[in-house]
């Protein structure tokens, strides 16, 4: 199965909810319940592999075009748009030719980058709108810590989408694990689901494979540097828990 991207562009687009859900708060902190408010609806129903695009305020379909590098007519006709005027913060828009734009995971030269850190978020539902929820409310200032999410069909996404978080977009040091030195040149990725109980969807795995293999051309990240949260030396933690399927997926890198 193909995974599915979804740009995050900022903080915006983490916007606060109105009903009560539990909140995963992943292994960067605890989980916590937060009032919500149900997200824009998602399109209909995406071919395999679609990726969709969350509007935050200022972008325009030119803009978004750009970015996946398909043309702003064939997005409004992907999503009915009659009037470029249409465009609203918080619409989740689908991204056409996604074989095209699949591959336009935002890579940015950057030689900060030397490990690839792997987390579950410790709670079966949840999106990186919810963590990012959690971590604000336990302090950390620039929301979400993790730059990538990976979700699991719950919350209002789909399974094996891949979440762009802002501090990966602004190549910003994490807040995902604060030993090794892994926040400030480790790539911090986050599984939506409570790995100590049941393992990743296949989608997932899918997704994660994809996207460190991304990373690790780019940016020449040998598989001894993908690890797990608990690897790293100075931290006593089970994430990302006993269920993910390590060994087979590291196989899958080599």
């Amino acid at each position: 199965m193909k995974p599915v991207l979804n740009a995050l562009a900022g903080r915006t687009v983490l916007s606060p909810l109105l009903i009560v859900a539990v909140v995963a708060g992943g292994c960067a902190g605890p989980a916590q319940t937060l009032p919500t408010r149900p997200p824009a609806a998602l399109p209909g129903a995406l071919p395999a592999g679609a990726l969709t695009h969350r509007v935050t305020p200022g972008e325009t379909l030119w803009s978004i075009g750009r970015t996946y590098g398909v043309p702003y007519r064939e997005i409004m006709r992907a999503n009915g748009l009659a009037d470029p005027r249409e465009l609203a913060a918080g619409r989740v828009l689908v991204i056409p030719r996604p074989e095209a734009a699949r591959a336009k995971i935002p890579l940015s030269p950057n030689p900060r980058w030397t490990h690839i850190v792997v987390h579950h978020s410790a709670m079966p539902i949840g999106n990186a709108k919810r963590i990012d929820r959690a971590h604000r409310k336990q302090g950390f200032t620039k929301g979400l810590g993790y730059h990538f999410v990976i979700d699991n069909g719950t919350a209002n996404r789909r399974d094996g989408e891949i979440e762009v978080g802002s501090r990966w977009l602004r190549q910003q040091e994490g807040a995902h694990c604060n030993a090794g030195g892994m926040n400030q040149h480790g790539i911090g990725i986050c599984l939506v689901g409570d790995f100590t109980r049941r393992p990743p969807s296949p989608a997932q795995i899918d997704a994660l494979a994809y996207l460190v293999q991304q990373l690790r051309a780019y940016y020449r990240i040998p598989v001894s540097r993908v690890v797990r949260h608990r690897d790293v030396p100075g931290k006593n933690t089970a994430c990302p828990g006993a269920r993910f399927p390590w060994r087979a997926f590291i196989a899958r890198l080599e």
